[in-house]
């Protein structure tokens, strides 16, 4: 299912079977899978438990599988790694207690990403019901030397709405530390897809795609053939 601007009661569902789905797009050629456990963010602990270890089950071992939403503890991270994740995200826990980051980071190198999702340029959490004070930049920079994989960038004005990236809030992240961002939020179209590939957007290490995936605007095919296929 997907949100629209972060709202639960703007969920569209389109397919009842998260594995089958996974399923598909590993089929279409997909190497990467974003998976977001939307009741655990708001929920502040895992809810979608046995849909996630269902499309592990059935794709874990063909496709890196990054998951993120109620990942809070050291107990959640060490028990969804186990399980064969190549990634959890962690947002809300990044703003509440950035050392469990840290550690985690430390003792899982490779396997931890910071979720940033912002509303009006503030960084928002619980599932983006709150918006704190902290700006993308300022959390983004809290885990420079961390060793933190990745940043999953979120701009939620965007997400769902098929808006296109907010390319600029991006881009600025990317270029203020030395951490791979990963646009996510807004990814309308192949002219997106296309974007990335500009020499500015070269900091970005890729894009996370949701409804224009669902809806067909992507051309998976095409897409996959423009970014090099390792998508």
């Amino acid at each position: 299912m997907r949100l629209k601007l972060g709202l639960m009661d703007e969920a569209t569902v389109y397919n009842a079977d998260p594995a089958a789905q996974a399923r598909s797009f590993q089929a279409d050629g997909f190497s990467h899978l974003h998976v977001v456990d939307l009741n655990g963010a708001f929920a502040g602990t895992a809810i979608n438990g046995e849909a996630v270890d269902a499309i592990l089950t059935e794709v874990g071992g063909l496709m890196k599988v990054q998951l993120g939403g109620g990942i809070r503890t050291m107990a959640d991270i060490e028990r969804w790694l186990g399980k064969g994740l190549a990634r959890v995200i962690l947002g809300t826990v990044a703003v509440r207690d950035p050392d469990l980051v840290i550690e985690a980071s430390r003792r899982f190198p490779g396997q931890i990403a910071v979720g940033i999702d912002a509303k009006g340029g503030k960084v928002a959490v619980e599932g983006w019901a709150e918006t704190s004070e902290l700006s993308a930049i300022e959390l983004a920079k809290r885990f420079e030397d961390a060793g933190v994989a990745a940043i999953v960038y979120t701009d939620i004005d965007r997400d769902g709405v098929l808006a296109g990236i907010n390319w600029e809030a991006t881009i600025d992240l990317a270029e203020a530390v030395s951490i791979p961002v990963i646009a996510s939020g807004g990814l309308a179209s192949m002219a997106d897809v296309v974007r990335l590939t500009m020499p500015d957007a070269a900091r970005l290490e890729g894009a996370i795609s949701g409804r224009a995936l669902y809806d067909g605007r992507i051309d998976t095919k095409e897409a996959l053939r423009v970014l090099g296929g390792d998508c």
